[in-house]
Formats: structure tokens, C-alpha cells, sequence
């Protein structure tokens, strides 16, 4: 008898994890834990980290496969990074914003990827950075409208992750927008 995967319920959402991928994962939540010691609310803690690694790596599976691999978990973890204890010295130094390309990042974008591409590159929360410029195409009365489509042309875009979920309709025709008009501009200019 061979075990083929094991499903784990990560805060909100469950997943099915291979055995390696869920060895993985049980001993990068347990290092977690033993950070957390003496904090005043781990729970809250882990529970969201369970919920981001749960997002990450659903994010990053294949539309034909439900079972979670260390292919899909370690770059989840990766991006997520280990967790930080408020006071302590971080465990490794954070990659300056030179070493973070400013690109727009199609996936999981609402629109083209701008928000996220700079949510990432200045190392913000992407949802604040969204809600942030909804309030100021509020205020501004739609004059960010034209800024955010400055921006969609001038960033570049962060190539896609191969094997990853296919883009949603809105993402993927910002995508092929902006590549036909730089393919248009760059003719016109040429």
C-alpha cells in the first residue's frame, strides 16, 4: 500500500499535498511555530501564513493537476519568506528595490498588473495599494486613469511563470493590449 497524497486544511482552504511537498510544509510551519514562541497571538500568525502558503501554491497549480508538489510549494514559500519576530533582527537582509525589476505581474492581477508590479517592487500589500488607487480615482475625478494607462505601457512585463494557471480575461487582454501597441510603437518609431 502506497500513500499517494494527503490532504491538508490550510486555514481556510484545503489542498491536496504529495508526500514530499507535505514534509515541506509541516517542517516550514513548525520553524514558523518555534518563531512565534512568547508572541501574544501565534495563532493569528500561522493562520494567515497557512492561508497565504494555501493561496501562493493555488495560485501556482497546474488547472490539470490537484495535487500540490515541491514544485509548486517551494517558490510559494520562497516569496512568502520566513516570518519575522517584531524586534529581532531580520534572518536574512531584504533585496533592495534595485534588485527587484519594476515589472507588471499578469498573474493574479485584476487589470494588467500594475498595482501588483509595484506592490512587490516598493515591497508593499497589494490589496492596500488597490484600495489606495480607488481613492485617488475617487478624488482625482478619473485623471489616475490616464496615469495607471501610462504606466501599463511603460512598465515592462514580468515574463509568466510556465505551467502556471492560465491568465484571467481581463489580465490577458491588458497583456496582448500592451503588446501590440509596443509592437505598433516600436514599428512607428523604427
Amino acid at each position: 500500500m502506497q500513500r499517494i497524497s494527503i490532504t491538508v486544511r490550510l486555514n481556510r482552504s484545503t489542498l491536496q499535498f504529495d508526500e514530499a511537498a507535505f514534509a515541506r510544509l509541516a517542517q516550514y510551519l513548525e520553524e514558523s511555530a518555534s518563531l512565534l514562541e512568547g508572541d501574544p497571538d501565534p495563532q493569528e500568525i500561522l493562520g494567515d501564513l497557512e492561508q497565504a502558503v494555501a493561496d501562493q501554491c493555488a495560485r501556482r497549480l497546474p488547472p490539470d493537476r490537484s495535487m500540490v508538489t515541491l514544485a509548486e510549494l517551494e517558490p510559494a514559500l520562497a516569496e512568502i519568506g520566513s516570518v519575522q519576530v517584531p524586534g529581532a533582527a531580520p534572518a536574512e537582509p531584504l533585496a533592495p528595490a534595485s534588485a527587484r525589476p519594476l515589472q507588471q505581474i499578469s498573474e493574479g492581477a485584476l487589470i494588467s498588473g500594475v498595482c501588483l508590479g509595484l506592490a512587490r517592487y516598493f515591497g508593499l500589500n497589494a490589496t492596500g495599494l488597490r484600495i489606495f488607487a480607488v481613492l485617488l480615482l475617487l478624488l482625482s475625478g478619473g485623471g489616475v486613469i490616464l496615469v495607471y494607462f501610462a504606466m501599463m505601457l511603460l512598465m515592462p512585463l514580468a515574463p509568466l511563470t510556465p505551467g502556471a494557471r492560465p491568465l484571467s480575461w481581463l489580465p490577458a487582454r491588458c497583456r496582448a493590449s500592451v503588446e501590440f501597441l509596443r509592437a505598433k510603437l516600436h514599428l512607428a518609431t523604427s
